[in-house]
């Protein structure tokens, strides 16, 4: 019966991939009612004719509506694990899962730890990627949650694999060696106040009394202030969007903070001429918009969080700009990456970095300057009509403002998009506290010969 109903979202016009939410496993409520399903007329025509036939057959009504959930949220899972089509969801238990690309990140560091407890499991996403060739302890308050959990974890390998139905704070941990909890941000349907979870944070930290190694998944608006001494933080990113934040004990961390890339862009085609920095920084990598290939797989920016107030280099625009990623603003790591980069901040209090020779990095998107100009919405919008663009793009840090009414004061009418023209990025910011607007180019331009950018006063 379930094949039967994947069988209609295979076709490639069932519903779109899964939500990200933040919020951790471990939940009261497993929210498997309802499919909510969107997709095409045409995979809603076949989902109609396939549940004919089976209520025909004599599946029960329930039972049929069950399957096609099951079927839909695996389609969605694909987004997130490999092997989606062998794995049970709740729609609540997807979205709240983090990805197994993330799992699997976190989950190296407890190599050599060969009995793990996973608090507040949920569906068990970073269970699968913590249990292959260990005891695990799954736990978790909600039954079907649970049971989900350890059937997913069958699917990936676990040499034993035990289950606690139970609250997290009963759980017995001796003689295990490490411990991964997610706790929840939300109760049942309704989301906790900002920066609550249950169990508390403090409650989690202390679990490092008792089991060396502890890793806690959090919400990437964590206030780092909470986090004890000694403590690792890590913002992960997955392309330009944060996704969380992941605070590692004492024994288990190797930096003060990190900022991880989970999928750098990348292509199979490097430019040539590309500055590249060096491999043990990790700035050797490329970016998509320059046609210079990334790993498949993480990277990682570390150091020590910038001050309250940088100390970094400040000074004018050079020929290009970076816009840091997420998880490196997040991080504190400014600083660090402007030091491997050879760049400079174009205000201490603003992300934005410059430079005059190009260096790729996974962890920021790098524009070519190609007019920097105080920041007037009528001089912006003559000069993007003179330079026929095709395709306008608005970033912004440290100026106010709507960004869809500027876009409509700055091209008013359709036409004034022009087919094959360029694609431009509009950079709001502010430079020496003015101010500030830069037009740009991904980098680097067709022809890869940098032209300097014009000065508009």
């Amino acid at each position: 019966m379930l094949a039967a109903a994947a069988a209609v979202y295979t076709g490639g016009d069932g519903p779109g991939g899964s939500g990200s939410g933040a919020g951790g496993p471990g939940r009261s409520t497993s929210g498997t009612g309802g499919s909510g399903r969107g997709g095409s007329g045409g995979s809603a025509a076949r989902e109609l004719a396939v549940g004919a036939r089976l209520r025909a057959e004599g599946v029960p009504a329930e039972l049929v509506a069950a399957a096609f959930t099951q079927a839909e949220l695996r389609h969605r899972a694909a987004a997130k694990f490999a092997r989606a089509e062998e794995m049970f969801f709740t729609r609540a238990g997807l979205e709240q899962a983090s990805s197994q690309a993330a799992a699997e990140h976190r989950a190296a560091r407890f190599a050599g730890r060969s009995r793990l407890a996973d608090l507040c499991t949920g569906i068990g996403g970073d269970a699968l990627a913590l249990a292959p060739g260990r005891e695990i302890l799954l736990v978790d308050r909600d039954p079907v949650h649970l049971r989900m959990a350890a059937l997913n974890v069958a699917v990936h390998g676990a040499h034993r694999v035990d289950t606690l139905l139970a609250d997290v704070r009963a759980a017995d941990l001796t003689g295990y060696d490490g411990v991964f909890v997610d706790p929840a941000r939300r109760t049942g349907d309704r989301r906790l106040a900002s920066r609550a979870s249950e169990p508390p944070l403090p409650w989690c930290f202390a679990l490092a009394d008792r089991v060396a190694a502890v890793a806690v998944k959090a919400a990437p608006g964590l206030a780092t202030d909470q986090v004890p001494q000694g403590w690792e933080i890590e913002f992960v990113a997955d392309g330009r969007d944060l996704k969380e934040a992941v605070l590692f004990s004492p024994a288990l961390a190797t930096t003060e903070r990190r900022a991880t890339v989970l999928h750098p862009a990348s292509s199979a085609h490097p430019a040539s001429g590309a500055h590249l920095g060096s491999p043990a920084h990790l700035a050797a990598l490329g970016s998509a918009e320059a046609g210079i290939a990334f790993p498949d797989g993480p990277v990682s920016l570390v150091g020590v969080a910038d001050p309250a107030e940088p100390d970094g280099p400040v000074a004018a625009p050079g020929r290009y700009l970076y816009d840091p990623s997420p998880a490196v603003t997040r991080a504190g790591l400014v600083g660090e990456l402007a030091r491997q980069l050879g760049a400079w901040q174009l205000d201490p209090m603003i992300a934005f970095l410059s430079s005059d020779t190009p260096v790729a990095t996974p962890f920021a998107r790098l524009l070519q300057i190609s007019a920097s100009l105080p920041f007037d919405v009528r001089r912006l919008a003559a000069e993007l009509r003179g330079r026929g663009i095709g395709a306008l793009e608005i970033r912004r840090r440290g100026l106010a403002g709507d960004v869809d009414e500027l876009r409509r004061r700055l091209l008013p009418r359709r036409r004034d998009l022009v087919a094959g023209g360029p694609a431009i990025t509009l950079v709001m910011t502010r430079v020496r506290d003015e101010p500030w607007a830069f037009l740009c180019t991904n980098w680097p331009a067709d022809d890869h010969t940098p032209p300097r950018p014009s000065v508009i006063e």
